[in-house]
Formats: structure tokens, sequence, C-alpha cells
């Protein structure tokens, strides 16, 4: 398996320069697969957002560890080409659905789609998201509404779909992954999780969340931080000195995934608080509307 050595130079590569802490040193970031081959063989995999970034990375590893993955994104053309690229990295075959998760009707047409082309799933990855950067005060009704029908709406959508016809197969082992990066998450997440953790758990749903802090990919910093300007002030309060990876992220995300963690259930996995602290709305003067999907 001389994959498993090389995954991550061919994956999404690692976007930071030389912008880490003198204590970074004693951190660096592994770019191998933490789970053993095959730890997911036999299993399918949803991921929303997964044509890019962190969708991109954590279908990449799910897909090297066995995992049938199915990956929806509004861009047809865009999870295509990653679905096609990650099936010809590891040689287990992607599949490419297009799914704006706004939309109610268009999410149960994907879901019944996804039980028709690999079964039902035994993983969903809750990564789909929505996010800019503005002056709360310019904030308007109308782009708060695309973000929430994107990270809480469409969150809501995914999950309460796929759970009613796991509930209906009578289909358990279903772990259920939010990732989300964002203020407003710390105040919504914990208890609603809680609840779904508890509610569902009798059919044999797992339900756990990400809080990953920052994580540097082309798609979130070229719109929360385009100049490159608040990147330095962030590692700067960051312990370690520096940003996650996508490698990293991917990783604690096939272990909750896995069946090595099926003991952990209504948990929130919390990296770097850096939005708290790290941006100063008296500096930038703006506030990060949200960068991921809320839990439910």
């Amino acid at each position: 398996h001389l994959f498993f050595g090389i995954f991550f130079s061919y994956g999404t590569k690692i976007l930071y320069q030389n912008t880490e802490a003198v204590q970074s040193k004693f951190f660096p970031p592994l770019q191998k697969a933490m789970l053993p081959p095959n730890s997911f063989q036999g299993k399918v995999a949803f991921i929303t957002g997964g044509g890019t970034g962190l969708g991109k990375g954590m279908t990449t590893l799910l897909s090297s560890l066995g995992a049938q993955c199915v990956i929806a994104s509004r861009k047809i053309d865009v999870v295509k080409v990653t679905a096609e690229q990650i099936s010809s990295q590891t040689g287990n075959k992607v599949h490419a659905i297009q799914c704006d998760v706004r939309d109610p009707e268009m999410v149960k047409n994907t879901v019944s789609e996804l039980i028709k082309i690999a079964g039902h799933p035994d993983i969903v990855i809750n990564n789909a998201a929505g996010n800019f950067i503005s002056p709360t005060e310019r904030l308007s009704p109308n782009a708060w509404k695309t973000i929430t029908d994107i990270v809480l709406n469409g969150t809501v959508f995914v999950t309460l779909e796929i759970g009613k016809q796991l509930i209906k197969a009578q289909k358990g082992m279903l772990f259920i992954l939010h990732i989300f990066i964002g203020p407003m998450c710390y105040f919504i997440v914990p208890q609603s999780l809680l609840s779904l953790a508890a509610e569902w758990g009798k059919y044999g749903m797992r339900f756990n969340v990400i809080q990953p802090g920052p994580i540097k990919t082309k798609g979130a910093f070229s719109r929360l931080d385009p100049t490159g300007e608040f990147e330095k002030e962030m590692i700067d309060r960051i312990p370690c000195g520096r940003l996650g990876t996508v490698e990293e992220l991917a990783n604690l995300a096939a272990f909750l995934c896995s069946d090595y963690a099926s003991w952990i259930n209504g948990a929130v996995s919390i990296g770097p608080k850096f939005l708290l602290s790290g941006l100063h709305p008296e500096k930038n003067r703006h506030s990060i509307s949200h960068v991921g999907p809320f839990c439910l």
C-alpha cells in the first residue's frame, strides 16, 4: 500500500506559507493517513460540499481507506472533476451528485439517488458552507438568509431526510459529522447536538461536531482573509504557532467516523479558538458571518 505513504502529497496541498511562529517546529503536521488500510471497506460515505477544500480532503482520505464515497455540491462540474480525480488517485470509484442543500425537494431527490447508487449511507458529513466577510452593520436580511439557508437549513434538510430513510429501513450505525467554524456555532451547537445524539441514539446513530479552528483553504481564505493581512495575527494567537491543515482535519474526521470511535456520541471536538479572539473588529471592521454548517 504505497499509496498510504504518499496520499497527502498528491491530495489537497497545504496552502500556508512561511508564516508559522517559532514554536511550530515542535508541532509539525503529519501528512499521512492515521488509520490502517481498509478501515472503511464496505462503508458508504456521503459528503456535502465535497468538491473542494475540506470536503475534498476528507473524501480523498475516506476513499483511500476503502469507503464508497458520494459527494454533492451545487456545482456539478466541480464535483464531477473532483470525483474523477479522487477515483483515479485511490482506485476507488467516487460518485458525484448535484445538490443545493437549501432546496428540501432537491435534497430528497439527492438522497434517493444516493441510496440507488450506493445504498444507505454509513457516514454523512455535513460540510456544505456559505461564507463571506462583512461589517456587521452592513449585513442585509438577504445576506443573513443566504448563509443560514445553506449552513443551518441545509444541514437540517440533509440530516432529517437521511435520518428518516434510515429509521424506516431500520439501519443503524449511521455517523453524522458536522464541520464548521464561526462564533455563532459556539452558542447554537452543543445543546442541539446532544439532543439529536440522545434522541436518535436508540436508532444506532451517532452525531458529533468538529470545530477545527483555522484551516487554510483557497475558497474560505480568499473570502475571509483576501489580503492575507490577518493570517499572521491568527497564528500568533494559536499555541502551536501554526494553522491546522486539511490533512489533519481529514484524519480527525476519519477517526470520528470510524468504528474506533463508536463510543463517541454527542461530542464537540474543538481546535484553536481563534475567531473569537484573533480578529479584532476595531482593526479590521469586519465580522465573519459564517464559515461552515451549524449542527442541528
